[in-house]
């Protein structure tokens, strides 16, 4: 078993490189199951239901969110028809959507989660007691589980990964937008890193234009962020999992840029 996860997809600049590098990634690693952040994929704001569309057909098999989930509010007129796709599951009860979801390869069912940090983050319900809630149910049909953790605070994401150490096959942290090197498996087989890193513009700040961006830090006024144009990077993770325990072997990095060019 092998787990493809693409980091947080910010605007058309993301969509682009996740068009054009999926299939190869694809062809290069053969993993078993793909999975793509889509929270920032419309505009660096939101998710609309044709990216999705598009997103699917691209090769995501499953397609997790995070606090800009409801920025698009085109997402409430299709977010319950997409058993795909799943939003932060800490969210509050009676929010639309799904916290996970199963997707099935052949014979094998992958649980994917998707959790939001408190820390630095907007109030939601408890993400350790919500994982237990999750945990629990899901357990007695796969023993494969995937957490995306979206959350501000390394400190939050390293205390989720311990807590749920040997009980998950990994926990992945998204938000930041700049990918981590603590690429780790814990000791009862969880596969870690802090943060996945973004897909989108190369040049920008966490994928916004950089002058608007200098430009608020400068002056604290009200600024517009707009995606950035030009230069294009991929960041994701290559995780093995064995086949009767779903324990993590390993977790690998990919970065696709101009200093880190894609090789066949």
């Amino acid at each position: 078993m092998r787990i493809l996860f693409i980091g947080d997809i910010v605007g058309s600049p993301g969509r682009a490189m996740v068009e054009t590098y999926l299939p190869k990634l694809k062809t290069k690693y053969q993993p078993t199951l793909t999975i793509i952040n889509g929270e920032n994929a419309a505009h660096g704001r939101g998710i609309t239901e044709k990216i999705t569309k598009n997103l699917k057909q691209w090769g995501a098999q499953a397609i997790t969110m995070g606090n800009h989930t409801w920025d698009n509010k085109e997402i409430f007129n299709f977010i319950d028809d997409v058993p795909q796709m799943v939003r932060p599951a800490n969210f509050p009860e009676g929010t639309p959507g799904q916290g996970y979801t199963f997707v099935k390869i052949n014979d094998i069912e992958v649980a994917v989660v998707n959790l939001q940090g408190r820390t630095f983050m907007p109030p939601l319900d408890c993400p350790f007691r919500k994982a237990d809630e999750i945990i629990n149910e899901v357990k007695t049909r796969t023993p494969y589980i995937f957490v995306d953790f979206h959350a501000e605070a390394t400190s939050e994401k390293q205390a989720l990964a311990w807590y749920l150490d040997g009980q998950v096959s990994a926990v992945v942290g998204t938000h930041t937008h700049v990918q981590t090197s603590d690429n780790r498996v814990l000791p009862g087989g969880t596969a870690y890193i802090s943060d996945v890193g973004m897909t989108g513009p190369y040049d920008g700040i966490l994928g916004m234009s950089k002058d608007a961006v200098l430009k608020k830090f400068l002056t604290n006024l009200p600024v517009r962020f707009e995606v950035e144009n030009g230069r294009e990077q991929l960041s994701g993770v290559l995780i093995d999992l064995e086949r009767e325990t779903g324990r993590a072997k390993s977790i690998r990095r990919i970065q696709i840029n101009d200093d880190h060019p894609f090789t066949e």
